[in-house]
């Protein structure tokens, strides 16, 4: 097909508005990206002190770059301004308490200054990205070479149990759309769901437009019963993949709280090492692939060490957690002195550092982005964040 008009005229007005087109579609907006991470680690799983989220910017924006940090600094806003990345999705939300000023007079609000200034979006994605299977704490086990890993502290009434009746004829369908929204994932199994077979029945009333049946007659189809679990932060999505797969012009469905553990989201993590190894050697390991100068631990209670707890960040709430996980060693950061006390020689405490413990979180993030989005360069930062040295 040839495209209307000729060089110089109609032909060039053609072509312009096609790659404007093409443009358009291919440009890629802070609110796609917004998306795009809450799929991979729900805003919703934040915890109620958190503020992960958009924290500057316009959601309509169109991304140049994205650059990947672990806090945002004003020395990140600067690499951001000279990488050409007007966004920057920081693991640690830079307004993290309320601001009731921004007179630049302390390193957070001339770091949203800056930020603001330069037209430059930041995200953060903090305890939402701490509290699913593949986020902070699996950037460790992986450094830590642990398998059989799972949530250390599973979150208990974010599953519900959905239940809907569809024809015999459409369930495969349905149970397919289902799936792909998310539903019915146990642990490390996915496509979980039970059916049963039975009748039901329907009378089309009023002003109805039935798929199968006639107004004002009953009608007696044979249908199946899907019953498949639904973590509460994707129920949307589920219910409204369900109402566009099904035929029925009403569907129904049951939509109940369980009290169910989730095993996809929570606290911690916890795994086994392939071969347990002396405790001292392990350590010298922790410290050598964590890349941290130090390790406060408490007394050496286990000649070696075969079961590892880990917690990025300030960890100490889950030190009854790592015990009872069976775990020789509990790594984490942030541990007060008396808190130390509350290992009682049942298990190691490890306290490596708050940033040695996320540091590799940015590589995480960086290798997310780049598989996802094409369109733009994703950066990682070459800042070092971390403000504490050691002699």
């Amino acid at each position: 097909m040839e495209p209307p008009g000729k060089p110089g005229g109609t032909f060039d007005l053609y072509w312009c508005k096609l790659r404007l087109k093409l443009l358009i579609m291919s440009s890629v907006r802070v609110k796609d990206l917004m998306k795009f991470l809450d799929d991979f680690a729900p805003f919703r799983l934040q915890e109620s002190y958190d503020n992960s989220g958009l924290q500057t910017g316009n959601p309509e924006t169109e991304i140049s770059g994205v650059i990947v940090t672990l806090d945002c600094t004003e020395d990140v806003i600067e690499e951001a301004i000279q990488q050409g990345c007007n966004v920057i999705v920081a693991h640690h939300p830079v307004i993290f308490n309320p601001l009731k000023s921004l007179t630049g007079h302390n390193h957070v609000e001339r770091t949203v200054i800056k930020a603001i200034r330069n037209n430059i979006s930041i995200i953060a994605i903090h305890t939402n990205l701490d509290n699913i299977k593949e986020g902070v704490n699996r950037t460790i086990a992986n450094k830590l070479g642990l398998i059989n890993s799972k949530i250390l502290a599973p979150v208990q009434g974010n599953l519900y149990n959905l239940i809907t009746y569809v024809p015999e004829s459409h369930s495969g369908v349905v149970l397919d759309a289902l799936h792909a929204a998310g539903a019915g994932k146990i642990g490390n199994y996915s496509h979980c769901s039970f059916r049963s077979e039975g009748t039901g029945s329907f009378m089309p009333e009023g002003e109805a437009e039935p798929w199968l049946g006639s107004k004002g007659r009953l009608e007696q189809v044979n249908e199946v019963r899907l019953e498949l679990l639904v973590p509460a932060y994707r129920s949307e999505a589920i219910l409204t993949a369900l109402f566009n797969s099904h035929p029925y012009e009403e569907v129904a469905y049951h939509l109940t709280s369980t009290l169910n553990r989730n095993q996809e989201t929570g606290a911690g993590l916890v795994g086994d090492l392939k071969n347990p190894i002396p405790t001292d050697q392990f350590l010298m390991q922790l410290k050598s692939s964590m890349k941290t100068g130090l390790i406060r631990h408490t007394p050496l209670c286990h000649k070696e060490i075969s079961r590892v707890a880990v917690c990025g960040g300030s960890g100490s709430f889950l030190l009854k957690k790592a015990i009872e996980s069976g775990s020789e060693v509990f790594i984490t950061a942030d541990f007060k002195y008396h808190d130390f006390f509350g290992a009682e020689e049942k298990i190691i405490i490890a306290d490596i550092g708050h940033f040695e413990s996320e540091q590799f979180t940015k590589e995480l993030l960086t290798d997310v982005l780049r598989k996802k989005f094409t369109n733009f360069a994703v950066v990682l930062s070459k800042i070092d964040t971390n403000p504490i040295s050691y002699l």
